[in-house]
């Protein structure tokens, strides 16, 4: 009975079913108590109701409230999940000790810090134990595993367990997959896991390491196919590290904000499987070695926020199943390879923050029909932007900021037919294999004055930023017609004309940045009907006459209107000359509204970005 969107409460009568052996209620919309589930009466012969049941599956739901005794008292019971409901307390964890055949146990509890009973570890036949993502604090010990020898699958990550065992302790079990993320380990690397051979999964990140990798690390590495390493401070090069050789069945490394230093090594060609290569916020130098190429599996190459210098190399164009490439705050220079166009399959593409010159070339526009984020924001690129960008059909994100472009914003932005649409994108949709989905793609946002960073909300963005260019011409009224835009930058040009009255169509407008232009005529009152836009800024043009301050206009304090002279009326101190005319009028509209006007404003705050 999984999925099908049940609602309510789990009926008491069903302790009846004494034959029952296998009961899935996950992912529905249950709700009430796991206390008021069964009452725990003898109905079965037996001083235990559903004597006989083996499985039980609740995960996904609304239940509630702490974990029943009654639960302690199902012996053949193998496998319980209970993750992702509303439980409150651990309650009567101790209980589960007597559950001698249990061989699956995954939950999550909410609210609660308090530590793991050491009873866990009398469960012998435990195969797959499962706490992550709860808060659950305190200091596990050997005792916490002494009978686990038939362990396999350990994930406790996103915790706050500290561990404490003895150097020379040789755990009773051998594991496949071991997660502890956000648990305290180090500083060192715990060396019982030398002791572990048949690790696929290894998961140790922001786990307070700060040592070298251990030479003996190599001995357990040759069946690894995850490493997660990262925000933990690792010391050493990752020159030295040789790390392409005793990872050869590899898919996914990421050894972000460890603070590595060096080079990295040329043996990362023999990472031939290799799907998720994540070095990013690190102290990398030198220039992406050309044994990259042999990486022919790699779908995400994160090397952002590095010291990485020279040319983009050429070879990256053979790593053809690229979907994500970011090596965005480096110091790569000149201009972008045209081989770079053979990597067809893009999603992202982010060089920002580097100095790359040149121009922004039209084949940027043909080569990457799936490209969702472009960013090439802070480099040297000068010239006209192609007309052939619009071709971009994928695009939910341009942001052209602070380079050296020059002309008109080519008129031909209007066929950018995702950003056309009001509705958002999943980013989990782009990658689809194994390894890579298990990477988080993230976006920066500078708006409002404020960077904002985008990771799992990165689908609520759609984005077009040319800010601080040397851009003219009129103000593309064509743009109006990208409906599903939420951020909008044209700060720091030269556009000249006026804002259309059709800007009134981006209704999913969140922040409008038109400062430090050319452009004059009156405001549009249309404007005053854009009731998601939370940040304004006309600053430094040459507006005039009366500001439309009503509906969501008036939300707007004077610095937005500021640099203005020719502008009048509230929010600023300058009177218009008509201005007792226009209260006149005012009341009159007030009264023919009858109040709708207001009440829709203060809806529309509510419902605003």
């Amino acid at each position: 009975m999984g999925r099908h969107n049940i609602d309510g409460s789990i009926p008491s009568s069903i302790e009846n079913f004494c034959n029952l052996q296998y009961l899935d209620l996950s992912f529905n919309n249950l709700n009430g108590s796991l206390l008021d589930f069964i009452n725990g009466t003898e109905t079965c012969n037996s001083k235990c109701p559903l004597p006989n049941l083996r499985e039980l599956y609740l995960e996904y739901n609304q239940l509630m409230g702490k974990l029943p005794n009654w639960l302690g008292e199902l012996k053949n019971l193998r496998k319980l999940e209970l993750d992702s409901n509303k439980l409150e307390s651990m309650g009567n964890l101790c209980t589960l000790q007597h559950m001698e055949s249990l061989e699956v146990l995954i939950f999550l509890i909410i609210n609660y810090k308090g530590s793991i009973p050491n009873l866990i570890g009398n469960l012998s036949n435990l195969y797959t134990l499962n706490l992550k993502n709860n808060r659950l604090s305190g200091t596990l010990t050997e005792q916490h595993f002494w009978k686990l020898s038939n362990l396999k699958y350990l994930d406790i990550d996103s915790n706050y367990f500290r561990l404490d065992v003895s150097s020379n302790w040789t755990p009773p079990f051998q594991l496949r997959t071991l997660s502890m993320g956000s648990c305290h380990i180090g500083p060192s690397f715990p060396t019982w896991l030398q002791s572990q051979k048949n690790l696929m999964y290894l998961d140790l990140s922001n786990a307070s390491i700060s040592s070298n990798i251990p030479n003996w690390f190599r001995n357990i590495s040759s069946n690894l196919q995850y490493l997660i390493l990262s925000h933990n401070k690792l010391q050493g090069q990752l020159t030295n590290s040789n790390i392409g050789k005793f990872l050869p069945n590899l898919y996914f490394l990421s050894l972000s904000g460890d603070g590595v230093t060096g080079t990295i090594p040329n043996s990362i060609g023999h990472l031939t499987s290799v799907e998720v290569v994540d070095f990013s916020n690190n102290n990398l130098t030198g220039s992406i070695p050309s044994t990259i190429n042999n990486c022919s599996g790699l779908i995400v190459l994160d090397l952002g926020n590095n010291y990485l210098s020279g040319m983009i190399p050429k070879s990256l164009d053979q790593v053809q199943l690229l979907k994500s490439l970011h090596l965005n705050h480096n110091k790569f220079s000149r201009e972008l390879p045209s081989s770079l166009r053979n990597l067809t399959g893009l999603d992202v593409l982010d060089l920002s923050y580097n100095n790359l010159s040149g121009q922004i070339l039209a084949w940027i526009g043909t080569a990457f029909p799936n490209l969702v984020i472009l960013n090439l924001r802070s480099n040297m690129f000068s010239r006209r932007l192609p007309s052939l960008l619009s071709n971009l059909s994928s695009l939910h994100v341009m942001d052209l900021a602070q380079n050296n472009l020059m002309g008109g914003i080519p008129v031909t932005l209007v066929e950018l037919k995702a950003m056309a649409q009001d509705h958002n994108m999943s980013m989990s949709s782009l990658y689809d294999n194994r390894s890579s989905s298990r990477y988080e793609e993230k976006l920066i946002v500078i708006t409002k004055g404020l960077i904002l960073e985008y990771s799992i909300t990165i689908s609520l963005v759609v984005s077009i930023d040319l800010s601080d260019n040397n851009l003219s011409g009129e103000f593309p009224e064509g743009i109006t017609k990208l409906f599903g835009l939420v951020f909008l930058n044209l700060s720091i040009n030269h556009i000249i004309g006026r804002i259309p009255e059709s800007i009134s169509k981006l209704r999913q407008l969140s922040s409008l940045d038109l400062s430090s232009n050319k452009l004059f005529g009156s405001i549009p009152s249309s404007m005053s009907l854009l009731s998601s836009l939370g940040y304004l800024n006309l600053l430094n043009n040459n507006f005039s006459d009366k500001i439309p301050f009503i509906r969501q206009m008036s939300t707007f304090i004077v610095s937005t209107f500021a640099g203005n002279p020719n502008l009048c009326g509230a929010p600023l101190v300058i009177k218009c000359q008509d201005e007792g005319t226009d209260k006149r009028r005012s009341g009159v509209e007030d009264k023919i509204d009858g109040g709708f006007v207001d009440q829709w404003f203060y809806l529309s705050i509510g419902l605003g970005f």
